[in-house]
């Protein structure tokens, strides 16, 4: 199938990134194809925020797929290491986390490309974030733009007719910036989950993806509609 140029592929995880990811491709006319993996990962709970969120986008491309990478393991997210708590920012910014799952961007943005492909969408919008996480690897433009290349020269789509694009609105915004974006685009954020560790469907808090997103409500001064256990 060609590409069509609205034709956007979302990676949909059910997080606030995402989500307002989602909500920006929107806006700028993209039909949307949303994707979310469920991957063994410890806050599956997310799989479902991301069908509620497509749900309230009016989305009726919604593909979701296991890939199971507990077998891997290597992950805070998918083994039984702890995932870390009430960390200071001056920690988090510090080496890679235990969070980080081994090519888990990677993978999914093959996966991306390939359900691109045979929906003809000639864009890929991913929730990267490279200013409040800590180092990791596959959220860096210089990842991003070494996907594109490797896309153009390994997909049929890329060598005989448009290439893929991927793009990451996000990727240089703060937290509570990327807030304030979903706020004017009226993103469903109160159906977004963030946390690492919930407790039941409530958010624990303590982990560095709930500070941050609680540091970031703050910072713009709006309540999170989320509970958080703590």
């Amino acid at each position: 199938m060609k590409p069509a140029n609205n034709r956007a592929v979302i990676l949909a995880s059910g997080g606030l990134d995402s989500t307002v990811t989602a909500a920006i491709a929107k806006a700028e006319g993209c039909e949307l194809f949303f994707l979310t993996m469920a991957y063994g990962q410890r806050h599956a709970v997310e799989v479902e925020r991301a069908r509620q969120v497509a749900a309230a986008f009016g989305v009726v491309n919604h593909l979701v797929m296991e890939l199971d990478l507990r077998a891997m393991g290597g992950s805070a997210l998918t083994g039984p290491t702890a995932v870390p708590k009430d960390r200071a920012g001056h920690e988090r910014s510090q080496g890679i986390p235990v969070t980080y799952v081994p090519g888990r961007n990677l993978i999914f943005l093959a996966i991306a490309a390939a359900h691109a492909e045979v929906v003809g969408a000639s864009l890929i919008y991913f929730g990267a974030n490279v200013l409040d996480y800590s180092g990791y690897p596959d959220c860096r433009p210089e990842f991003i733009r070494a996907f594109e290349v490797v896309v153009k020269e390994g997909t049929k789509v890329g060598v005989e007719e448009t290439p893929l694009h991927v793009k990451a609105p996000l990727l240089m915004l703060t937290k509570a910036d990327i807030i304030r974006r979903g706020i004017e685009l009226q993103a469903p954020l109160h159906l977004t989950h963030s946390c690492y560790d919930p407790v039941g469907e409530k958010a624990c808090g303590r982990c560095d993806s709930c500070m941050i997103r609680r540091e970031g409500f703050a910072t713009v001064g709006v309540v999170d509609p989320v509970s958080y256990a703590l």
